[in-house]
């Protein structure tokens, strides 16, 4: 992978998340005051297909190659795969926000899916001509699970031509797409690349019991986004067994970081271990959370209300996912530790956790019917100083430092 395309999809990564805040904001903006330019529906299918392909599929497409480093055999083809999945999503940020679902936007959704199949293709046969790692086995099965969570969209596109369509069965192809994205693809590609970087330390010890874990719970654990469809009791063994294995998972997870406590302390900078250890905290808590919906009655309470699942949503998409995202980038130098930089990366931690305080409060006063004052006008206070946070992000986070050298 030469620099100059090493630079500019780091650049378009950033620059990618920023038109994500920036959708979002307008987003909250309609929600309070008048703004008839455009179709709030048609603004959030683009804000949440662009996270996805634009911001959170883009950078991990990226750091995954970046992580093979000169071991990669196809440098150009991956490059081409890369910037075909940023024509997808510039395609589908622009038709669906003003078109919603149309032809246009179909076609660059399908042709991202199969973008994403050929990534998957060649990935997979760059990681077999390697020798073994332990990131292997996590970049291999974030790939399954990415081609995997498709069948959920195609189950959707077949519905709605076939006119056939149920709420239960619409909802069940919504939440299996976003689960093998969120607990599958995303989780799994990011786990490889923190075992990546924990390898290089010299008393590295892997235990495979982590990724087994991990990796059998998160079949069944697609059944605690559906606890609200009442399913057969005898199902109910499938998410207890998924949230037994992914607390035994998690309990592992925390073990090894504290093994490598004292190397992480030395070698990783403050900013990189606050970045990090936040979305651990949003990873921890987002497990904790799956734990008590195994609960039916809970489970059935919290989908029951539009704010907790957009708050569970941004927990895992903001606090764990793009947190440590940034921060990965941050500790392999891909961002800077520019002063400017670091002060933008922590003004944008604080937003993230102010919004998910913001969206909870909303959630448990909705249980009592209770209207907080001045809610959306917080909301939306908080998603532009995300904004401009990572706007300053954008113009800084090359700089470097004098300490640093030229």
């Amino acid at each position: 992978m030469n620099v100059i395309k090493k630079d500019l999809f780091v650049r378009m990564s950033l620059i990618n998340l920023t038109v994500v805040a920036l959708i979002g904001t307008l987003m909250r903006y309609k929600i309070g005051f008048e703004f008839p330019f455009f179709s709030q529906k048609y603004l959030l299918h683009a804000h949440s297909h662009f996270a996805f392909s634009g911001w959170v599929t883009h950078t991990l497409f990226t750091l995954m190659v970046f992580s093979l480093g000169d071991q990669i055999k196809k440098p150009k083809l991956f490059n081409k795969l890369i910037i075909a999945n940023l024509i997808c999503a510039f395609g589908m940020l622009i038709s669906f926000t003003f078109q919603g679902y149309a032809a246009v936007s179909i076609t660059f959704s399908t042709i991202s899916v199969f973008v994403g199949y050929l990534y998957a293709y060649y990935f997979y046969k760059e990681l077999n001509s390697l020798q073994s790692h332990p990131s292997s086995h996590w970049f291999k099965a974030a790939l399954l699970f990415n081609v995997l969570s498709s069948l959920g969209t195609f189950y959707l596109a077949y519905m709605m031509a076939s006119k056939n369509i149920s709420q239960h069965s619409y909802l069940g192809s919504v939440y299996f797409y976003l689960h093998f994205q969120y607990s599958g693809w995303f989780f799994f590609a990011i786990m490889g690349l923190i075992i990546h970087k924990l390898s290089a330390f010299h008393s590295f010890l892997y235990n495979p019991k982590l990724f087994f874990a991990f990796f059998i719970a998160c079949m069944p654990a697609y059944f605690l986004s559906i606890l609200w469809a009442d399913l057969p009791w005898y199902i109910f063994v499938f998410p207890i067994a998924a949230v037994v294995l992914q607390l035994f998972g998690l309990v592992i997870f925390l073990k090894m970081i504290r093994q490598y406590l004292n190397e992480i302390l030395h070698k990783w900078s403050f900013p990189v271990r606050w970045l990090l250890g936040l979305a651990l905290i949003a990873l921890t808590i987002k497990l904790v959370l799956q734990a008590g919906s195994i609960f039916p009655e809970v489970s059935k309470l919290a989908f029951g209300f539009r704010s907790i699942v957009i708050a569970y949503l941004h927990l895992v998409l903001l606090g764990f996912t793009t947190l440590f995202l940034l921060g990965y980038m941050l500790l392999e130098g891909y961002i800077s530790h520019h002063k400017n930089a670091i002060i933008s990366l922590v003004f944008f931690s604080i937003g993230v956790f102010s919004n998910e305080l913001a969206l909870m409060l909303q959630g448990v006063a909705s249980f009592g019917y209770i209207l907080i004052p001045y809610i959306n006008e917080t909301l939306l206070a908080v998603s532009l100083f995300m904004l401009l946070s990572l706007i300053g992000l954008v113009c800084f986070y090359r700089r470097i430092p004098r300490n640093e050298g030229l």
